[in-house]
């Protein structure tokens, strides 16, 4: 598969936004996270020696384009696929191919759409080196690619573009595509392509174009947002499940619940089953806000979340709507507390950030005489025995005292303050 198979360059026939993709890094608008000089991302580039690895984030922000110009840059063999159309049949026939040519990169779009055993028959080829995958995913990685797989791929984040990067991106067209360069054009106001594109850069090159279009006898063409309302009409959604207004949607979703908006959550909800939003994943982000938002305040609303997810999955759309909206309300008006997310998170960033703390001898399991004899399990304390206070400690020695779990006099979370507070004493004293 030639590497730029789909069009030939500077083919008027081609789309707007196939006849300005970039060949080189450099040319390469957005993602300065990744494509600053210093980053590992270019070193690892410049170096030639390109690990396996995961693009996520929005449509129309460059995970083709930097799949292809990775492999233009460290002159590899380039295979790609869509996950979509592709089967384990199509995988199998590139590992053929880059059985004689080592180093073959094979990217695979939405590749959050293969199935278990899809992904699994890339398992052995990147774990030997026969190809280097770089796969392409609108869906967060951690849930839609095997554990397996990610582990031995490096994740890459990508963002939609801001406004300036829209503008600077309309501007390049503007001057260096033959077809618009030819065209007097007035780059007037860029609001509107970047609501209705929300930072996607092939839907923000293809309003341009649609524009362009509808004024093949004008003199000149002056860019303004009523303009590119006007052209722009039925062909394109104001909501797309896969882009950027997906993120949106359910940023503003979630922040409404976790605020105890019930009014809000649910017209967020209605906005997102209304342009067809994947009613699993609604669900799946519901069981996270319930343990991290709700938390021992209302242990209840995880089972809940939980059985949402189950019995979305069983009826399915439109009745699934009741259920997403009954889960809503209920962990809307529910009482908060992120205690159990942030001890985790802070327990984390001490495990990150300190070396290893020994297990006290006294915690240890002693299975063996040498191991007894070393200490191992002695002066441990049979909590059973000790019902009112325990003056035990768990934690290492280092940490003793160290508090990463701080419930708050919120719901049931009261309670498990109150029972820390007596058991524990100062430790859990405010």
């Amino acid at each position: 598969m030639n590497l730029f198979e789909h069009y030939q360059p500077g083919s008027h026939l081609a789309p707007l936004p196939e006849r300005v993709r970039p060949r080189r890094l450099e040319e390469v608008i957005g993602q300065r996270h990744l494509l600053a000089p210093d980053s590992a991302f270019m070193r690892a580039i410049a170096s030639r020696r390109i690990p396996s690895m995961i693009f996520w984030g929005p449509p129309g922000v460059g995970k083709t384009t930097l799949a292809q110009i990775i492999a233009q840059t460290a002159e590899r063999p380039f295979r790609q696929l869509s996950a979509v159309q592709a089967g384990v049949k199509d995988v199998r026939e590139v590992l053929r191919f880059a059985q004689g040519r080592p180093g073959t990169i094979l990217f695979i779009d939405e590749i959050h759409r293969f199935n278990k055993a899809q992904q699994d028959s890339l398992l052995g080829a990147v774990e030997k080196g026969r190809i280097t995958l770089i796969g392409a995913t609108t869906e967060n990685p951690s849930f839609e690619v095997n554990s397996a797989l990610l582990s031995r791929c490096q994740v890459y984040t990508l963002h939609a573009l801001s406004e300036e990067e829209v503008r600077q991106l309309l501007e390049m067209a503007i001057e260096k595509d033959e077809v618009l360069s030819n065209k007097q054009i007035e780059l007037k106001e860029t609001a509107a392509i970047y609501r209705l594109a929300a930072g996607d850069a092939r839907k923000s090159l293809a309003l341009l174009e649609i524009l362009v279009n509808t004024r093949p006898g004008e003199e000149k063409i002056v860019v303004t947002d009523e303009a590119i309302v006007a052209s722009a009409q039925e062909h394109i959604a104001l909501y797309d499940k896969s882009g950027e207004m997906h993120y949106d949607l359910v940023s503003a979703f979630i922040k409404s619940v976790r605020g105890g908006d019930p009014n809000a959550a649910i017209y967020w909800l209605a906005r997102m089953l209304d342009g067809g939003e994947d009613i699993k994943f609604i669900a799946r982000r519901l069981i996270i806000l319930a343990a991290e938002d709700i938390g021992n305040a209302n242990p209840n609303a995880l089972l809940l979340a939980n059985a949402c997810f189950q019995s979305v999955n069983v009826i399915g759309m439109p009745e699934a709507r009741i259920i997403l909206a009954q889960t809503t309300t209920y962990l809307a008006t529910s009482e908060k507390s992120n205690a159990a997310y942030a001890a985790i998170n802070e327990a984390m960033q001490v495990v990150k950030n300190e070396a290893p703390h020994p297990v006290p001898l006294h915690l240890r399991n002693a299975p063996t005489r040498m191991m007894k004899n070393m200490g191992y399990g002695k002066n441990y304390k049979y909590s059973h025995d000790y019902e009112e206070q325990n003056h035990q400690e768990f934690l290492p020695e280092a940490l003793s005292g160290r508090r990463f779990y701080k419930p708050k006099a919120k719901g049931i979370e009261k309670k498990i303050q109150q029972f820390l507070q007596q058991r524990w004493g100062k430790k859990y004293q405010e």
